[in-house]
């Protein structure tokens, strides 16, 4: 058993436990998603430099919540899709590493089509 399907194991006793199921639809997962990643980017909103530095430093057990949020939700969803999402996440990977050949993209913050 890998890392995440022991993430998997976990995210669905969790729901099951609570017969959560019927409420997980794609549609439900990929906006529950959505939302929690809207929380994450609260906690970075209108901080900059110092200021950022010290709101995560007092905050990163909020952050970390709100990450394990997202990440719940993505690993339901791929549960649900019935994605692998190890060999996807490694196929995207390698697609941007196509994209983004490092000759061309290091140290710059465009997208591909730019390069």
């Amino acid at each position: 058993m890998n890392d995440i399907d022991a993430l998997k194991a976990m995210a669905r006793t969790f729901r099951d436990e609570r017969d959560w199921k019927q409420f997980h639809t794609p549609k439900d997962l990929a906006m529950d998603i959505a939302i929690e990643a809207g929380e994450v980017m609260e906690h970075f909103i209108w901080r900059e430099g110092e200021e950022a530095e010290e709101y995560i430093k007092a905050n990163k057990e909020d952050i970390e919540d709100e990450l394990s949020d997202v990440l719940h939700g993505v690993v339901l969803l791929a549960d649900v899709l019935d994605i692998d999402i190890m060999t996807s996440f490694e196929k995207k990977m390698r697609k941007n590493e196509k994209k983004y050949p490092i000759e061309k993209a290091r140290g710059k913050n465009i997208k591909h089509t730019k390069l």
